[in-house]
């Protein structure tokens, strides 16, 4: 660890419009993995099958795959702050229809449709939402600050992922999946009054093509061509894919350590709740040197924690293991988060953003199907202790196949202002 230029470890907040953004990403977040939990648990209970968990995972990814290059596009000519609004504004749309097609239909499988649909809508969204994003971040904080903006949203998204399925299991058992959903309407609501607070304009650079074609394929260039970003994405995309089991964790819970859905909350919140520390320490004291290398060793440690997480038949034992788990997780976010803003040019950063949604941020749901397709055909143990050993075979051929990113130091790249 070695200090990077940031003031404090406050910098990054003391901007006024970085604290409405953080503000909101906080309250979207909590709605969203407030969501997610009553989602998994009312989708298993209406089916009781784990390839409908994985399902899920799914109908969200493919709308925001397939929208996220032409999103991408669309951020880095418009301005990402109205586009952030919008994205948001059809996610509240959807939790709401959740909250009144769950509350006025009876379990079967119009309900179970209706839920489907609405996920598929909220991931179109999100396929607009994250290139924006990234890129208004970098609109309002200085580059200096990178790293430091890095970690504060790192924190927002993990303390409200840390709180969020704890609430959420706590709601769904007290109020049940349709009062769930409404209180998470509300939070997404002041999500959005928060991010409609933000005053910064996006700086909208001349672009050099026309075509969005044209555009789209500058992007996709630059992600290809260099080294440390192609590896890291495809780093985290393996180890995502393989490695995560959340998809699982209602089956765990109902079926090994024979408990409900405040256990299941508290078991989504406990990665969150490791990721939420780690990222409070880099806040303070951020990587600098052998940040390549701590990467690969966070990734590493995050696949023996999938494995070892598998083998466990004790809830707190498995509690203990998905904190820690988070930390590495968190490790890795920082890490990633920072190399993408300080290599990526700002006119590039919505089609950057949107390839990163593509290989991580849609990974996550196909992770989820892909959990839910191994457990069906190999078993619920097996299946994640082979997602952690997938996950421990990729670093080892990132180890030896990118030496950029292995032997990367965050302060070379705060030096200098055009990597490539």
């Amino acid at each position: 660890m070695t200090d990077q230029p940031t003031a404090s470890p406050y910098a990054a907040i003391k901007i006024p419009d970085f604290r409405f953004l953080f503000a909101g990403k906080c309250f979207v977040t909590l709605a969203v993995q407030i969501q997610a939990m009553a989602v998994g648990w009312q989708i298993y209970e209406l089916t009781k099958n784990p390839l409908a968990l994985g399902m899920i995972g799914l109908t969200e990814a493919l709308p925001s795959i397939g929208i996220s290059l032409y999103a991408g596009h669309v951020a880095d000519r418009t301005n990402r702050r109205m586009i952030t609004r919008i994205a948001v504004f059809v996610v509240l749309c959807t939790i709401a229809t959740l909250a009144g097609f769950t509350l006025k239909l009876p379990p079967g499988d119009s309900l179970t449709t209706v839920i489907f649909v609405a996920i598929a809508v909220s991931g179109f969204a999100r396929g607009f939402y994250n290139p924006a994003m990234f890129g208004l971040l970098s609109d309002i904080v200085p580059r200096e600050h990178y790293g430091n903006a890095a970690a504060w949203n790192s924190t927002a998204w993990q303390s409200c992922a840390m709180v969020g399925p704890i609430l959420g299991g706590f709601l769904y058992v007290g109020f049940g999946a349709g009062w769930t959903y409404a209180a998470a309407t509300v939070l997404c609501l002041f999500g959005l009054v928060c991010f409609s607070m933000i005053k910064t304009d996006s700086v909208i650079e001349p672009q050099k093509h026309d075509s969005i074609v044209e555009n789209i394929k500058e992007g996709l260039n630059f992600v290809f061509s260099n080294q440390i970003v192609l590896a890291a994405m495809a780093l985290d995309l393996f180890a995502v894919l393989f490695g995560g089991a959340v998809a699982l964790l209602p089956i765990f819970t109902s079926e090994v350590f024979h408990m409900g859905p405040q256990a299941l909350g508290t078991l989504r919140a406990a990665p969150s709740i490791g990721a939420f520390l780690s990222a409070t320490y880099l806040m303070h004291n951020p990587i600098g040197g052998h940040a390549g290398r701590i990467f690969m060793a966070a990734v590493a440690g995050f696949g023996i924690c999938m494995i070892g997480f598998g083998l466990s038949t004790n809830y707190y034992i498995a509690l203990c293991i998905l904190a820690v788990s988070g930390v590495l997780d968190g490790i890795s976010v920082y890490l990633r988060s920072t190399i993408y803003q300080l290599l990526t040019p700002n006119d590039m950063k919505g089609r950057v953003a949107a390839v990163n949604s593509i290989f991580i941020g849609s990974s996550n749901e196909i992770g989820e199907f892909e959990s839910g397709v191994a457990c069906k055909f190999l078993g619920l143990v097996p299946s994640v202790v082979f997602g952690g050993c997938m996950t421990l075979l990729v670093v080892v051929v990132a180890f030896f196949k990118a030496p950029k990113l292995k032997k990367l130091n965050l302060e070379d790249l705060y030096k200098s202002e055009n990597n490539s």
